[in-house]
């Protein structure tokens, strides 16, 4: 049968256990062993004192001085009835010592517990005592092992006693030995080991908890997951967020943004892996870092709109659009729920720029046709008037006419001045807005500075902002007060090496911005339409079109501002808008202008709306 896989949270709480316990054992067993060399130390030290203390007795002293200076050493059974030998009992039963030994000056005992040993030289090396030094042992004797001192016995009147590891200038006539059993020492550290075990399993037991509430954390943390799967789930997303077009941003529950993928930050025009301070996707922010994962929503670098939809109150899925990096974006969130857990957010983004660019582009497209329609027809008309004039020889009525129709200009559209525009796509789109114009009862006409002397050759883009500009005074000039209702367009254009800078102002004769700061009209969102507030719309009731014009400007290097906020009763405001690299040479613009008139079908389609 095939072996059970532990889980990775149990294979984890089973290294962690294995690694408490060996840490717990370490540190016992070290514990143990720091106590016993303190114990052996004390009791060297103890010795010592005690080896010091029978080694300075001043009738010690003498006998040892007195046994050393005869030829030879007294029999066992003197040294065992002696003075000596009594007085090293003494310290001995006193002290609880192992031993009390005390030798002559060539290493013989005059005083041991075992009365045999009386007169044999010691086991140990006596050499150090003996040469006038203090040493402290642990060593094993005949009387087993033990730790202890060597004191050397200086003869009467010498000058003084030596000390640990230093010699003395005394005569040295003899040695004392002091030790304490290490079975003593044992039972000390057996006394000391009961804390020590204590605290050692204090400290699994608390080991093994700690693991356990880490387990379940990483249980909690990991939602259940093993590492395969979790590496899984990361390659999957990857993959998806990767290389899908439509922007995704996660938000904790705690409101940390934890996915930003590529998609959503060239939705809303960040340069990828960084944002600068000061761009547009930076406004009103003072964040300046290089990655988003981690950062605080609120403070997030991201339009409000967005920051909005993840509010308590907001309803589930409700889609706003928003303009974002030179694009007009549908965006959504939603909560994200796992077993009744509350992950946080996931707002979506899509991209409806380029389907309002088409709607754009048909609109233009529809226009142009629409005038060139109109001009064949009336230039068909013109050339049958002059054909029936020379037909029946009336050559000179024939120029006349020809005169009036160079002076005129080859527009009918209801467009005042219509001879100042020298480029057949700006006469035919805005003889087309002139038409509607009319039809709304508002004279559009272009004003005495006007003079373009190059080609457009940036159509869809000229498109946008021009037809939002006249659009929005049209509907400045139909809401407004005044009886005299008109639109003025003033175009300029700039020549320069990489294109010319196409300029273009607009006034109306509406009740201006009504004391809203000229600003906030570019605002996403913004609108002036509330009867309220009193003032004309301006966005064409959508909120878009002024902030979509102004960065489809700005992208291009231009802008788009207010040179005159207006006054109630008229004249209304007056907006300018600079576009460089939209216009050129007649050669320059011929590819714009054929691909601008080749999309019959959706022309005809337009014509069926007007």
């Amino acid at each position: 049968m095939p072996r059970l896989a532990l889980r990775f949270s149990t294979q984890t709480l089973l290294l962690q256990l294995g690694v408490v316990l060996l840490v717990v054992l370490l540190s016992g067993t070290v514990h143990a062993w720091l106590v016993y060399g303190r114990i052996g130390t004390e009791a060297e030290n103890q010795a010592l004192t005690l080896a010091r203390t029978v080694a300075s007795d001043p009738a010690l002293r003498s006998q040892v001085q007195a046994i050393s200076n005869e030829p030879g050493t007294p029999p066992p059974a003197v040294l065992a009835a002696g003075p000596i030998q009594a007085a090293a009992e003494a310290a001995r039963s006193r002290t609880g010592a192992l031993f009390v030994v005390v030798t002559d000056e060539t290493g013989l005992r005059l005083a041991h517990p075992d009365l045999v040993r009386l007169g044999e030289r010691v086991s140990t090396d006596p050499s150090d005592a003996l040469s006038g030094k203090e040493v402290t042992t642990r060593n094993t004797g005949t009387l087993g092992p033990s730790a202890g001192a060597k004191v050397p016995v200086f003869a009467p009147g010498s000058a003084g006693t030596g000390s640990a590891g230093t010699g003395s200038a005394g005569t040295v006539v003899g040695e004392v030995s002091v030790g304490y059993s290490m079975e003593s020492l044992s039972q000390s550290l057996a006394k000391d080991i009961v804390p020590i075990a204590v605290t050692a399993a204090g400290s699994l037991v608390a080991g093994v908890l700690a693991s356990f509430l880490l387990r379940r954390r990483l249980q909690r943390l990991t939602l259940g997951l093993e590492p395969e799967e979790i590496s899984t789930l990361v390659h999957d997303q990857v993959a998806v967020l990767q290389g899908v077009d439509d922007g995704v941003i996660g938000i904790s529950a705690d409101g940390r943004i934890t996915v930003f993928n590529a998609a959503a930050r060239r939705l809303l025009g960040m340069p990828e892996g960084a944002v600068t301070p000061g761009s547009p996707a930076a406004a009103g922010s003072d964040w300046s870092g290089t990655d988003l994962a981690g950062t605080d929503w609120g403070n997030a670098p991201v339009p409000a709109q967005l920051k909005a939809l993840t509010q308590p109150s907001a309803h589930d899925a409700e889609a706003v659009e928003i303009v974002a990096g030179g694009r007009v974006l549908v965006a959504n969130a939603r909560k994200a729920l796992h077993r009744k857990e509350d992950l946080g957010w996931v707002v979506m983004l899509r991209d409806r720029t380029e389907l309002q660019q088409l709607t754009r582009q048909l609109d233009a497209v529809g226009t142009m046709s629409a005038a060139l329609r109109a001009q064949r027809h009336e230039f068909a008309n013109q050339l049958h008037t002059i054909a029936g004039f020379m037909s029946i020889g009336q050559h000179g009525q024939a120029k006349d006419y020809l005169a009036r129709i160079s002076a005129t200009g080859p527009l009918k559209f209801p467009v005042q001045q219509a001879e100042l525009l020298q480029d057949p796509y700006l006469q035919a789109f805005v003889g087309a807005k002139s038409v509607e114009a009319d039809e709304r009862g508002v004279a559009l006409r272009i004003g005495p500075e006007t003079l373009v002397r190059e080609h457009v050759t940036e159509p869809q883009d000229v498109t946008t902002v021009l037809g939002n500009l006249i659009d929005n005074a049209v509907n400045a000039a139909v809401a407004g007060s005044s009886t005299q209702r008109w639109v003025e367009l003033e175009l300029l254009d700039e020549p320069g090496p990489d294109g010319g800078t196409l300029h273009i102002v607009v006034g109306d004769s509406g009740d201006g911005l009504g004391g809203v700061e000229p600003e906030r009209v570019f605002v996403e969102g913004f609108t002036t339409a509330e009867p309220a507030e009193g003032v004309i719309a301006r966005a064409g009731g959508q909120g878009l079109g002024l902030a979509l014009v102004r960065q489809l400007a700005r992208r291009r290097g231009g802008d788009v501002r207010v040179l005159d906020p207006g006054s109630s009763g008229g004249p209304g405001a007056v907006f300018m808008a600079t576009m460089p690299g939209v216009t050129g040479k007649p050669g320059d613009a011929s590819l714009a202008e054929s691909s601008a008139a080749a999309e019959p079908p959706a022309a005809e389609r337009k014509e069926g709306h007007q």
